[in-house]
């Protein structure tokens, strides 16, 4: 069997004529046909040529890998108790999931009280706005995403570097408006962003306290593209910094685009070309201009590159680093990366505890690690705690937490419009009645009938996942989240055994046996 899929895809919007008969070693269907319109993506690539290798309308969509890995979360059960309780006393009203403590700090030395151990990971698309407010609501970490500047139509620069960026003001606004004392926001920057002096913007004049460097371009690590729309603006992005290929200053270039000649302008994401002194050095200037925490965030490389990674945010004293499985990519990548690059998150979670482990046995210095890739509800949480405890603490769940902001949007704006889905007509016919946790958020807030819908929906999104880990700690008997550790998961498949390195059923059983 095939694990990619065929060459038809909701993200690329093809179909293949003939999904019952596709051969899977191609993705095409058995019998091409001169008779066929091309509907798959041979078709369209032979419409719109390199447009093709990205997916449909990125503005408006989020995408994930298609392909159907060999290993995955769902090849690990969550493990149960029934004696004691470990994080509170042994008695039933104690030992009771309300009362679970999933709280957490992040930062090494500047510690920041969060509600939850969850981060909502890099973004700068779609319903932001909700994104960041959401996450403030719910007190947990929040990431603002790489090259804004290129969207803010505002933006101001001097001598090539950023002095004023009022789209990264509203974003950062848009959270510190509900900051209740819990979570932060962070402020991502790749290799464009350092040129153009986003950080230390950010940091001076708008008093970002958090900051990530990321290594890579776009979603995971391949270098971002878009098509630039006419050679006027392709020339005012390069005359900001920005890569144009072709290169619209060319005299030949631009004679040829006004005859209609040449390829569409493209602005493409420079790589970093980054190594230890430079990190190093840029960290210390970081802290120096008020940064109080150092991010880096960095997607499922080669595993000598992530080891370098490590080492380097341990020589800084880094405060987190997230790492981001493959099969995925809520920006606009190119759909054959998402689903044919990186290491999975189980296989990459499992690789970064032997080397954390490793490396703590050695007194190295450890940051916080967080782990995304796929995670969505709380038993894929509670499996990726178990999975790298003690050393990956945090989760972050990009995709459903937008998907939350934008359903949560897309309801109240019904609701407003008096058109309430049948589906929601039950609960009643209000704001009020309809988004049930708003009797939490009046605790908090004054005029809660104001807070965007889409907000509230990521609100009421890690209120459910919150409430999901509890449960599945007190199925545990524990009740902190220290608590939680690799014995609370068993692996299904000998393939999970393998890869994970933890103990089956089997293996717990002989152990017991001794016991007998």
């Amino acid at each position: 069997m095939s694990y990619s899929p065929m060459l038809g895809s909701t993200l690329t919007h093809t179909r293949v004529r003939t999904s019952e008969n596709v051969s899977e070693f191609s993705g095409m269907c058995s019998v091409c046909t001169a008779n066929c319109i091309g509907t798959c993506e041979i078709g369209l690539s032979a419409v719109r040529g390199s447009e093709a290798i990205y997916p449909y309308e990125t503005d408006i969509n989020q995408f994930a890998s298609e392909k159907d890995y060999p290993l995955d979360f769902s090849h690990i059960n969550i493990n149960g108790r029934c004696f004691g309780a470990l994080g509170c006393e042994e008695n039933a009203d104690d030992a009771t999931f309300p009362k679970a403590d999933i709280s957490i700090n992040f930062g090494t030395e500047n510690k920041v009280k969060m509600k939850a151990p969850f981060i909502l990971p890099a973004m700068a698309k779609l319903n932001w706005k909700d994104y960041y407010a959401g996450a403030a609501m719910a007190g947990v970490l929040v990431v603002i995403g790489e090259d804004v500047v290129a969207k803010d139509k505002n933006l101001v620069l001097k001598n090539g570097k950023v002095i004023s960026s009022p789209l990264i003001e509203e974003m950062v606004n848009s959270f510190r408006r509900y900051y209740r004392g819990y979570g932060d926001i962070i402020l991502q920057a790749n290799y464009d962003d350092e040129a153009l002096g986003v950080l230390d913007y950010a940091i001076t004049k708008l008093n970002i306290k958090s900051v990530e460097l990321k290594f890579g371009q776009a979603a995971k690590g391949i270098q971002g593209m878009g098509r630039v729309k006419n050679i006027d603006d392709a020339l005012k992005l390069q005359k900001m910094g920005y890569l144009i290929y072709p290169d619209p200053s060319d005299p030949v270039v631009a004679e040829n685009y006004n005859n209609g000649k040449g390829q569409i302008f493209e602005k493409i994401g420079k790589l970093p070309i980054w190594n230890e002194e430079i990190l190093i050095n840029r960290i210390k200037e970081l802290k120096k201009l008020g940064a109080e925490h150092i991010c880096f965030k960095t997607g499922p490389y080669d595993p000598k590159d992530l080891i370098r990674i490590i080492k380097i945010a341990s020589e800084s004293k880094i405060d987190l680093i997230t790492f981001d499985g493959a099969g995925g990519g809520t920006g606009n990548s190119p759909v054959k990366m998402m689903n044919e690059w990186g290491i999975p998150t189980v296989y990459l979670e499992s690789m970064l505890y032997d080397i954390l482990k490793k490396m703590n046995n050695k007194n190295y210095f450890l940051p916080q690690i967080a782990i995304t890739g796929g995670f969505a509800t709380e038993d894929q949480i509670y499996k990726g705690l178990a999975l790298g405890a003690p050393y990956i603490s945090l989760v972050a769940t990009g995709r459903a937490a937008m998907a939350a902001a934008m359903s949560g949007k897309q309801i109240g704006d019904m609701i407003e419009a008096g058109n309430i889905p049948k589906e929601y007509q039950c609960f009643g016919s209000s704001k009020e009645e309809i988004f049930a946790d708003i009797r939490e958020l009046n605790l908090y807030y004054d005029n809660v009938s104001d807070i965007s819908c889409g907000a509230i929906g990521v609100y009421s999104y890690v209120n459910r996942i919150s409430t999901g880990i509890k449960q599945l700690m007190a199925l545990n008997r524990k009740f902190k989240l220290e608590y939680i550790n690799r014995s609370d998961i068993i692996p299904l498949t000998e393939l999970a055994a393998q890869v994970t390195g933890l103990n089956t059923y089997d293996d717990i059983l002989v152990k017991e046996f001794d016991s007998l």
